[in-house]
């Protein structure tokens, strides 16, 4: 026997849900990397977030990192897509300049800092130091896929 799933049904079950989220990697000219130390799980990462549904990635970027550090952004370009397998998040990565603002705390933020590429490496997890690594490259953007804590 034969049986035939309707096209709508069939779409239901395979159309995958993902968020989408993005991230700046925002680089002084001294080379420093601004990063914040989370305040819901303690974790030092590039400031960002989920992007809202009518912004455009780069106006999330600018607004994430505002909202998070106070320093105001400049999107340069694109460095990388992560997917994070095991949630659905797709996060698209930046390279941005600071172009004002002061760095203050959030809602969102217990720390802000600006990190040597040694202590990026040191204080981040494997799944965000390598997206502001990669935003450090220029023969990107990468993309990169993990489980969540290790790249796949």
């Amino acid at each position: 026997m034969l049986l035939y799933m309707s096209n709508s049904a069939h779409d239901e079950r395979s159309t995958p849900l993902h968020s989408v989220s993005v991230a700046g990697t925002v680089v002084r000219e001294d080379g420093r990397i601004l990063a914040i130390k989370r305040a819901d799980n303690g974790t030092w990462e590039p400031p960002g977030g989920v992007l809202e549904l009518a912004e455009a990635p780069e106006e999330g970027v600018r607004r994430e990192v505002y909202e998070e550090t106070g320093i105001k952004v400049e999107v340069e370009r694109l460095t990388g897509v992560y997917k994070n397998t095991s949630r659905g998040i797709v996060a698209l990565v930046f390279r941005c300049r600071p172009e004002g603002g002061q760095a203050q705390l959030s809602d969102e933020s217990i720390a802000v800092d600006w990190l040597t590429p040694a202590e990026v490496s040191e204080r981040m997890g494997e799944v965000y130091s390598v997206r502001v690594l990669d935003a450090l490259r220029e023969d990107g953007p990468q993309v990169r896929t993990h489980d969540g804590r290790r790249l796949t």
